[in-house]
């Protein structure tokens, strides 16, 4: 864990296994990493993730994010989304567990457009439930690589965020 975090507070692993000291580590890691990258208040962007990622690692969600291409410009990336679901956060770790440098994530996310206009539409407070998995690798402590597939036609649909039957 960073010394930035004294006492972590994730949201609860619904299906989990033992892990090996070193990978209780890592998957704290990732996990102090989704807290503060789903945090309305701690995203800032880049900056707000740095302490946790290798300096040349690496991002691939070609079908939700294909802009991104490092965990530090996801982090830029989900920091606008959230000023539009001001409210987001991870409901749950369906799946978390780790083995050797891997971790996966299946978890369950929710929020309300209550925030800023998201490309022209006006806060809505609608609200969306969605799912998403995150495979990331952890080396020396540090993120090298994060690998993301989620649900966004779902929320999209759930919030609003079509115009003409196209993603806004």
């Amino acid at each position: 864990m960073s010394s930035q975090s004294s006492t972590p507070s994730f949201p609860p692993s619904k299906i989990t296994t033992s892990q090996t000291a070193a990978e209780e580590e890592n998957l704290n890691v990732v996990k102090e990493y989704m807290a503060i990258s789903y945090s309305p208040k701690q995203n800032k962007g880049r900056s707000s993730v740095a302490h946790l990622c290798a300096p040349n690692s690496t991002f691939t969600a070609p079908t939700t994010f294909p802009q991104c291409s490092t965990p530090l410009d996801y982090a830029d990336a989900h920091a606008h989304v959230m000023a539009s679901i001001a409210d987001l956060h991870i409901i749950s770790y369906d799946i978390a567990f780790a083995k050797d440098s891997h971790v996966l994530l299946r978890y369950s996310a929710e929020g309300s457009h209550c925030g800023e206009p998201h490309n022209g539409i006006e806060a809505s407070g609608r609200k969306a439930k969605w799912t998403a998995s995150a495979i990331f690798e952890v080396e020396d402590g540090k993120i090298k690589s994060f690998t993301k597939e989620w649900d966004k036609l779902n929320m999209w649909k759930q919030l609003g965020w079509f115009k003409d039957g196209e993603y806004m």
